[in-house]
């Protein structure tokens, strides 16, 4: 009789391993972000010293991803619930995880709040350009001409506006002594993994950290695997790759 041999997944130690099956959408953006989120709390060593909020939303399926000390708020609240964590405790590491309808929409006063006021913690949005959860409507960040359930002929930016840039309106005006602000992708992990990098160290230093994720929803945007990749490359190359602020002696 020929045994099986059985090889459970390699995670992070900040995963947890008991969740089993991932909750997301086959192709969801979402277990990218976290797995890498969680592959860079383990090399710096800040297992013991984080704090992970996740909005409503598909970002709420997070709840019991991580491994760490995890709250779950109401939504557009998670940004004031972990700096208020971050403000009792300034020795954790504040991680404030949404999508864009979180961040940009209902949660955007507390976003550019926490931006001004350089509070000690890490906001990280998850942009699909679209509610994914509530049946992918149109959100703040759906591009000009993209199609979804409540924008069927293609978003009319004369009519709703342009879409908003989360990461350069909060470079506008984030202090750049105290702040880490960049836009990464997940069709790059490596480098969405040194962005990380960069952005939890300035919290640990003490500062603030935005780091805004370009991602994937196939299951609404109605993409094939290579449809949904040429999407994010369009995406790409509508909201720009790059580190925004980053303050002086942070590697």
């Amino acid at each position: 009789m020929i045994e099986m041999l059985e090889k459970g997944p390699r995670l992070a130690k900040a995963q947890n391993a008991e969740v089993g099956a991932s909750k997301f959408c086959p192709g969801c953006g979402h277990g990218m972000i976290l797995k890498t989120l969680a592959q860079t709390i383990d090399e710096l060593e800040l297992n013991d010293k984080a704090i992970f909020g996740c909005d409503i939303g598909c970002s709420l399926l997070s709840w019991n991803y991580m491994n760490v000390d995890t709250v779950q708020t109401h939504h557009g609240r998670t940004t004031p619930v972990i700096y208020g964590v971050t403000r009792a405790n300034p020795d954790l590491v504040g991680i404030a995880y949404m999508g864009d309808g979180g961040g940009l929409a209902i949660g955007s006063q507390h976003l550019v709040n926490a931006a001004v006021r350089s509070e000690n913690l890490l906001i990280i949005v998850a942009n699909n350009t679209n509610y994914g959860m509530t049946g992918g409507q149109m959100s703040p960040t759906t591009m000009p001409g993209q199609k979804t359930e409540t924008t069927p002929y293609g978003r009319d930016c004369d009519v709703t506006g342009r879409p908003a840039k989360g990461a350069e309106m909060v470079a506008s005006i984030a202090d750049p002594e105290k702040s880490f602000v960049a836009r990464a992708s997940v069709s790059n992990l490596r480098k969405l993994k040194s962005t990380f990098k960069k952005a939890l160290k300035n919290v640990d230093m003490g500062g603030f950290s935005f780091v805004e994720v370009l991602s994937v929803c196939p299951l609404n945007w109605r993409t094939n695997n290579i449809q949904t990749w040429d999407r994010l490359k369009t995406m790409e190359e509508f909201f720009e790759v790059k580190e925004f602020v980053q303050r002086e002696g942070l590697e």
